[in-house]
Parts: C-alpha cells; structure tokens; sequence
C-alpha cells in the first residue's frame, strides 16, 4: 500500500482507529476521560478499582539502584520464571513439555507485542477472519510487501468465528503460512474453546500454520450460573512448547485490569522468543524494569485466583444487565456471546434512522454516550476505500462500572423509545 504524505510533511496521513477514533468524535462535543456526565460503553478498558472479594490493587513497589539500567530485551527473569509458572498450572498440569522462562518475551502492551511478532516474520501469507480488532489492520499496514494479509469473511451462522471443520480447508485453500485471531474474539465475545480449541491446533500443525491467539481477554468467560474454574488458552493444547509454532498474546491490561501499565507477554517456542528479542533491539529497546518488578506481585497464586474469580463474578453481572436490556431495546444478541467485556448487537430492527451504526453512533453522542460502530471492525490491511460491512451492528462495553454502565443502557433505552 503507497504511503500518502500530508501536504508538505514528510508524515503520512494516518488515522485514528476503533475506540481513539470514537473517543475523539466524543471530544469534540465535550467529552473528557472522567467526565460524570458522559458514559463510555465504547471504551476498551476494564474498571480499574478494587472488586469485591477480590485482591487488592497493588499500589506500591521496591526498587534498587540497579533497577534504573537497562534490563534485558525479552524481560527480566523473575517475571519471565512467573509467567511460565502461571501457565503451567492453570493450564499444562501433569504435561511433561512445560514452559520455562524461555517462553516468555515481555513486552510493554499488546499491540507492541504483535510489532514484534510481525517485524519477526519473513514473507509470508497471514490469514485473519473478520470481524476482527481494528488494530490488526495498521500493524499489518506497517508490513506491506513483506507479510500478505489474507482476508478470510465469518458469518453470522457462525458466531463470525472459523468453524473447526472448515479451518482445515481455509488454511489450504488461502495457503496460509500462519493465522491470527483474537480469542476471546473483539468484538463478538465468542470464544473458541475446549474440543473446538484443541482441533485447531491440530489442524494448524498438521498443514504447517503458525497460530498466534491473543488471548488478553482471556479471564473473561461467562456460563449460565456458576463460573468455569479457570480461563481459556491454547496453552492447554500445545502439544511440545518449544515444536508447536503457537504464539500466545496476553498481559495486565486487560484481565489484571492494568490497561495503563502497559505491560504485556508472548509465550511460544524459545527460538521464537530469541527472535521476538532480537526484533526488541531495534523496535522498543526492552520493558520497564520497574513496571516489571510491581507485575510480579500480581503473578502469585494467592493473588490471581481471588481476582479472576471477583472479575467474573463482577462482570457477568455486568453482562446479564447489558445483553437484558439491549435484548429487550430490540437489538439481537448471540446466545454465544459469553466472553471478553462486549456485547456485540444487531441494531437493524431498530426504528430508523437508528438502526443504521453510523446514524446510532451519533445519536447516542447527542445523549453523551459512547458507543463503536460495526464498521470499524471489517479490517483490511492495504485496501484504501473499502466499502465497510457491519454497518447494522454496535459493539457495546461493559467495561465501566456497573452505575454508570446502567446509566448508560437508561439513555439508550429512552432515546429509542423516543423513536418508536
């Protein structure tokens, strides 16, 4: 795709996506992070407060004078040892091919965690389904000529997921050297898992297709009643952890709820890792130590296991309420949506002219309610003036807290019954 330059600058025009790109719109009639008046169900952030019965945020950490250097490129070894024991016990029990520290590269966030995944790649075609996260497409934009993204469309019969029995035929009908989805997904909150998961880590081996999930809405997993006892990860299926080509994205953003500590991890085979470092000391140079040593307080056993089970119990509260209340508004919710913080609605029974995204999008804006419109999330990497599809549907947040969550559904509520 040919880069083009603003007016006199040497910049490139670029854009702002998903959620920048709605919070700005946002700007422009008034908003400000923090604003009481305003409801964010657009945003891509999990409440950062305490939760009740869960652990305590941690607000404080020691650090020594040596701590100020440079640490090493793939993270320091405490945390990197940490993230591997987390992994071996919530999902590789009794496994003998255990993740060690070599698995792990630490990364400051996500999508600087796909940077390096992506730099690291030779020429190559990568598929990815849509509905996908918008910024897939500018990270992939950034890898033109090298790395051929591969459009795959889902469908609604589907959950727009990859059924198991058809990933086979979409590897080698594309052929596709490597596939990149988000699971739990944003925006839909399927979740492909157990058999399902399994099958497709045998498929990828089998036709020779690197995985990379990204699973940092990983904790975030509702059933009817009681909660599952532990999260979703291919990590439970990898077969050898240094001869499957699985890459895992995840962090503390989103189920450590640390969206501003920036600080994220790719666990796979070690000679990937050594690759992700080397791609380090060109891109970003390493973590943060100090964010480092405060992240290790949260990877112990006595802190996790309160938190997740408070973070679910918190948030599929906070999803009955949303997915009730859209349901009853006449918007269309998937019985299999039951994962991430988002709810994603078909609006097209909606009373015009609201039930087009773009036209619900800034009428709720006149209501001082963010939400994002459909659209955003029909990526394609190196196409300029796409026609968008998903214009019929909305993807809610209930990332906000529970007040002023509901708050929010209450304006939506009222300004559709002002149109019927």
């Amino acid at each position: 795709m040919e880069a083009i330059l603003k007016p006199g600058s040497i910049f490139r025009q670029a854009k702002d996506i998903g959620v920048i790109w709605a919070t700005e719109e946002a700007a422009k009639l008034g908003f400000r992070s923090g604003d009481s008046d305003w409801v964010n169900l657009g945003q891509g952030e999990p409440e950062v407060g305490e939760l009740k019965n869960g652990s305590p945020r941690v607000t404080t950490f020691h650090t020594e004078p040596q701590d100020f250097r440079y640490g090493p490129v793939n993270g320091m070894e405490p945390l990197r040892k940490a993230i591997a024991a987390y992994y071996n016990r919530l999902y590789r029990k009794d496994k003998s091919s255990q993740y060690t520290s070599q698995n792990v590269s630490i990364v400051m966030g996500g999508r600087l965690a796909l940077t390096r995944i992506f730099c690291s790649m030779g020429s190559i075609r990568l598929g990815y389904k849509t509905p996908e996260y918008p910024a897939y497409e500018d990270l992939l934009n950034y890898q033109s000529g090298r790395i051929i993204p591969v459009k795959i469309p889902a469908t609604k019969d589907n959950n727009f997921a990859i059924p198991p029995s058809e990933f086979a035929e979409t590897i080698t009908s594309h052929h596709l050297d490597a596939f990149l989805f988000s699971n739990p997904c944003n925006p839909t909150g399927h979740v492909v898992r157990e058999r399902a998961l399994k099958s497709y880590l045998e498929t990828a081996k089998e036709n020779r297709c690197a995985l990379i999930v990204d699973e940092v809405y990983s904790h975030y997993i509702y059933e009817s009643g009681q909660s599952p006892a532990k999260p979703v990860s291919a990590a439970e299926f990898v077969e050898d952890v240094d001869e499957d080509q699985v890459l895992i994205v995840d962090g503390l953003t989103k189920s450590f709820r640390c969206p501003g500590w920036r600080l994220a991890w790719v666990v796979g085979p070690k000679d990937m890792m050594e690759d992700l470092g080397r791609a380090s000391s060109g891109i970003d140079g390493g973590p943060s130590m100090p964010v480092q040593l405060a992240a290790l307080q949260m990877l112990k056993p006595e802190w996790v296991d309160p938190e997740m089970t408070a973070l679910r119990t918190a948030f599929r509260k906070k999803h009955s309420l949303m997915i009730k209340s859209l349901r009853e508004n006449g918007m269309s919710c998937s019985d299999d949506a039951n994962s991430t913080f988002y709810v994603w609605a078909d609006i097209h029974k909606l009373p015009p002219p609201l039930n087009e995204a773009s036209t619900f999008f800034r009428a709720m804006l006149g209501e001082k309610v963010i939400t994002i419109p459909g659209t955003i999330f029909d990526i394609h990497p190196g196409v300029e003036g796409k026609e968008a599809q998903f214009n019929q549907y909305i993807r809610f947040s209930f990332g906000p807290e529970e007040e002023n969550m509901k708050k929010g559904l209450e304006r939506i509520t009222s300004l559709i019954n002002a149109h019927r």
